[in-house]
């Protein structure tokens, strides 16, 4: 699959993190929790077999969350579900799992950013910069380097 290049898929957005334990669950429930008090209907997404976020995305979100996992689920399945279960939203939000690019190899295959790209969604990335400043400038900024599909936003589009 080429992923969403010509626009067919619903709107949706992606939170990574650099590593797991970085915090993307708790800005997923935040902008969640955002979107329902202002009655915008966001269907939520966990790339990974877990059952702890999902329950928690899918209390704050009001509906049932689902899992898009490549490694789990073929491509044409993941996209089916992505469409199925969000056509009554405003758009979703897809939860990843681990680290942006740890996959099941070294090459980082069936990795969140490879559904990123099958779903062909922007992408925000949720880093803990504890005693850090321009280092962390540096590692999120190779992440399009590292992966150049990915949709970053600007300066100009926040």
């Amino acid at each position: 699959m080429a992923g969403n290049r010509s626009g067919s898929f619903r709107k949706g957005i992606a939170i990574a993190g650099l590593r797991g334990g970085s915090g993307k669950t708790l800005i997923s429930l935040g902008m969640l929790a955002a979107f329902a008090r202002r009655g915008l209907p966001v269907a939520p997404f966990k790339k990974g077999p877990d059952y702890i976020d999902p329950a928690w995305l899918s209390h704050t979100a009001g509906r049932a969350c689902f899992n898009l996992d490549t490694y789990l689920l073929d491509e044409q399945t993941v996209i089916n579900s992505y469409l199925a279960n969000n056509s009554d939203c405003a758009f979703a939000l897809v939860e990843g799992n681990r680290g942006l690019f740890d996959g099941f190899d070294v090459e980082g295959t069936y990795s969140f950013a490879g559904l990123v790209k099958l779903l062909g969604i922007p992408l925000i990335i949720v880093v803990d910069c504890a005693k850090s400043s321009r280092t962390t400038a540096a590692l999120v900024r190779g992440c399009p380097v590292s992966y150049t599909h990915l949709t970053l936003p600007t300066n100009r589009e926040v």
